[in-house]
């Protein structure tokens, strides 16, 4: 028996997500693996892979599937990076085609080992996609780059339409999650510095770790000072034996509280709910806040 295990708290009724099925899920699962490319829908087993994939929406996992960190809530493998894929970018182009897809997600692992943590890399891979299919809406969900100012310049230079970068879980835990409490303010200065350069900013957090009603409502207004306007609230769901318990869970009503809550402060659109994750409804919010027609 391993020691470090954590106990799990038994699921209400409310959690129950959907087994991965369906022809466009496994048409999708089959392309990807085609190209050997990486997801944060498989590899942080997100409870709407299944939703997701059968509507023809992927978010990319750059830059390999190993990350240079350990966070303790997290689902993606820790490790030694491997070296970065110059044909990932194609690669991803391809299956944007396959998809069909108008708003794209690219997010990535954290690479520490790298330089420039990784974003001179996803710089290119927007510009191409913007370049290569003009008519295409690209979100990316970007690490804090420990905030060098010539990364993050580097990255909303090849302008993004939405910039989103996860403050994660309120200040006060941060040490718990296994994160530097400093990260707490390079991730605002991240997001500020977003919307100081005229790209829309997101920023996503997960409940059940432990959190006050006062930590959240300090967290809200620490992200609409730092000039965010979307703003995603998911239930942190413990997704292996090794990472950390679920402290709570909240009923799907306090989570109709919480985007209450967070429009009153000043967001311009907020998806919450127990399965609600980064990326859940990016086009579909993206659209709210420009007063967009539905496309996919």
């Amino acid at each position: 028996m391993n020691m470090n295990a954590r106990v799990r708290k038994p699921k209400p009724g409310w959690l129950k997500a959907k087994i991965p099925a369906g022809e466009n899920y496994f048409k999708i699962k089959k392309e990807l693996e085609r190209r050997q490319l990486s997801t944060i829908c498989r590899d942080a087993r997100c409870p709407n892979i299944s939703e997701c994939w059968n509507n023809y929406h992927a978010t990319f996992l750059i830059m390999g599937d190993i990350c240079s960190r350990n966070c303790s809530f997290c689902a993606v493998k820790t490790g030694t990076p491997q070296p970065l894929n110059p044909e990932e970018a194609d690669r991803i182009l391809e299956m944007i085609t396959i998809m069909g897809a108008k708003y794209i997600v690219i997010t990535s692992v954290t690479r520490d080992d790298l330089a420039d943590g990784g974003s001179t890399h996803f710089a290119a891979l927007i510009e191409k996609i913007k370049n290569r299919r003009c008519d295409s809406t690209v979100e990316v969900l970007i690490p804090g780059f420990k905030g060098s100012d010539d990364a993050l310049n580097r990255v909303f230079s090849a302008r993004p339409d939405v910039l989103n970068h996860n403050l994660e879980t309120v200040k006060g835990l941060y040490a718990k999650v296994n994160r530097n409490p400093e990260n707490y303010g390079v991730s605002l200065k991240v997001l500020r510095q977003a919307g100081e350069n005229n790209l829309i900013t997101k920023s996503g957090i997960m409940i059940g770790l432990g959190e006050t009603a006062a930590e959240i409502e300090e967290l809200f207004r620490d992200l609409r000072e730092s000039g965010v306007k979307l703003l995603t609230i998911g239930q942190y769901l413990q997704p292996g034996a090794n990472n950390l318990p679920v402290e709570k869970y909240y009923s799907p009503e306090e989570f109709v509280a919480l985007r209450e809550q967070a429009l009153s402060c000043g967001f311009a659109a907020v998806e919450s709910g127990p399965f609600v994750r980064s990326s859940y409804g990016a086009g579909r919010m993206y659209r709210k806040y420009r007063g967009i027609e539905a496309e996919r």
